[in-house]
């Protein structure tokens, strides 16, 4: 069966442009509640049990992503028996892992008092939170979460996406009036469990809904189940570097600077998720339908889809870049007033901005590599670069200037995405997929953008230098006269691409 990659990919963006939306504004509201009626403290807190539980969801092993990319061929063949065997391994799979992280997030109980650098808030017992935050974690996957893969086999992402957001947009209502009403990060924390059971549950009715037929029953034959045991065992390697990589980094903060200092961070790490969540409406649109065609269309047309893709991606991240470049410390004077323990100095947002851009530029080429199976290539890569990533982290820990050793973690990332994970899994992709012309053509175009976002960034930061106002309408006025100086110098630069997709509306109308 050849799914329709454009209607699914318009599909998925609106509900993904959604989504993102409600992400950017309403985490944003609630971390700003938090600093203003709990303090710092608790975001700390929240970002410390993050990241325990990002490295206990490694139980998961990378069963999710195997399978459903494993589904895109019985998908293309329209094989329904073989889907419903996939189910049905998959229940089974996320049954044992749910135990998995709930137990041994318990046997990490009594070490939580070693993370943690100086004093908890007085009110807070934090074996009890931490195991309400463990209890949360875990209830996805003792309940449907597995009815998910159904879906994105069959490049539905957009049901889930809808799902979620009209979940969360309730959840942050609903945590809002409990914040303002009571101030107590307990009933905070137990909504979300409430919530994150209600989503499990209108999850499985929408699967049910759209795929009838798809439901967990037979046996995965042997060699199909010896390859997706093959396939995680590659994944698992590459989620062991993803959590050293994006989890170690609160831990090892907490642990030598403390929950405040966590605190600071996270503000300035929320900035890069929540503009990555714009970006991510295109490339997270596209990977299920680049695992249909890459069983149903020629390499040829694979690569041309494949930069098609990248470029509207790169437009994207670049023009996001340029605004964080001018608006990020701006930004961040206003939200937290000044505060000085939440302030950072300039060369902060700096890496930041840096960090975003090379990580986002190679989330379409991760997204075909994805979707094309190609793990078992470069599995050892984020074991290496997460080992860097945790060196380079606590040795800048230690030996940087107090002033210096959270930017000392921001660039422990950077160097482990652009010496190691870059090259090697671009190196997968080409070497494994396409060949040395399209890899010579993908490097050109990744050199031009590089070098136009870096113009773009000096451009909009003039602009916004260049209003001298302070306050909200300073911050206004910055970021009217840095988005209009950006659009302007992308829609010159890309006015050839503009005219083409204006064409086609008009020719649609």
């Amino acid at each position: 069966m050849k799914l329709d990659f454009k209607k699914n990919v318009k599909r998925n963006m609106v509900a993904n442009a959604a989504s993102s939306g409600i992400r950017l504004l309403f985490p944003f509201l609630n971390r700003t509640l938090f600093l203003w009626l709990l303090g710092p403290a608790y975001l700390g807190l929240n970002g410390l049990f993050s990241s325990i539980l990002g490295v206990l969801m490694l139980a998961e092993l990378g069963f999710g992503t195997a399978v459903v990319c494993s589904m895109y061929k019985p998908v293309a063949d329209d094989d329904r028996e073989l889907l419903c065997a996939y189910l049905k391994f998959y229940r089974s799979v996320y049954r044992w892992v749910g135990a998995a992280i709930f137990f041994g997030g318990l046997a990490l109980l009594p070490f939580l008092d070693r993370l943690v650098h100086g004093n908890v808030p007085p009110d807070i017992d934090l074996h009890v939170l931490y195991v309400i935050h463990l209890v949360n974690t875990a209830a996805s996957y003792f309940l449907f979460a597995y009815r998910g893969v159904v879906l994105g086999a069959h490049h539905r992402n957009d049901v889930i996406t809808n799902i979620r957001t009209g979940v969360s947009v309730a959840q942050y209502v609903a945590v809002f009036l409990i914040l303002l009403v009571t101030r107590n990060y307990y009933h905070y924390i137990l909504a979300t469990v409430v919530f994150t059971v209600v989503q499990n549950v209108l999850l499985v009715k929408a699967s049910r809904r759209l795929f009838p037929d798809i439901e967990p029953r037979g046996e995965l034959p042997k060699d199909i189940r010896r390859k997706v045991v093959s396939d995680v065992k590659s994944i698992f390697m590459h989620k062991v570097g993803g959590v050293i990589t994006n989890s170690t980094d609160n831990l090892v903060i907490s642990a030598f600077l403390g929950l405040v200092a966590v605190a600071a961070y996270g503000n300035y790490y929320y900035v890069v998720t929540s503009v990555s969540g714009l970006v991510a409406v295109v490339y997270s649109s596209m990977t299920g339908g680049f695992g249909n065609k890459i069983y149903t269309e020629s390499k040829e047309e694979n690569f041309r889809l494949f930069m098609r893709m990248n470029r509207l991606s790169m437009v994207v991240v670049v023009f996001c870049a340029a605004l964080m470049a001018a608006l990020y410390q701006p930004f961040m004077v206003v939200w937290v007033k000044g505060d000085p323990e939440l302030m950072r100095h300039a060369l902060t947002p700096v890496l930041m901005v840096l960090y975003f851009y090379i990580m986002q530029s190679r989330q379409v080429l991760l997204a075909f590599k994805s979707a094309a199976s190609l793990w078992k290539q470069d599995r050892w890569k984020p074991i290496v670069a997460g080992a860097v990533n945790l060196a380079t982290n606590i040795l800048f820990v230690i030996f940087l200037p107090d002033a210096y050793k959270l930017d000392g973690v921001i660039f422990s990332t950077i160097i482990g995405f652009v010496f190691i994970q870059i090259p090697w899994e671009s190196h997968v992709v080409f070497s494994a997929f396409f060949g040395k012309a399209e890899s010579r053509a993908y490097w050109r175009s990744y050199a031009g953008f590089a070098a136009f976002s870096l113009a773009l960034c000096a451009v909009a930061w003039l602009a916004a230098r260049a209003i001298p106002l302070d306050g909200i309408p300073g911050l206004a006025a910055k970021a009217a006269a840095a988005t209009l100086a950006t659009a302007t110098c992308i829609a010159l630069c890309f006015r050839a691409d503009i005219a083409e997709l204006l064409g086609k509306l008009s020719r649609r109308r």
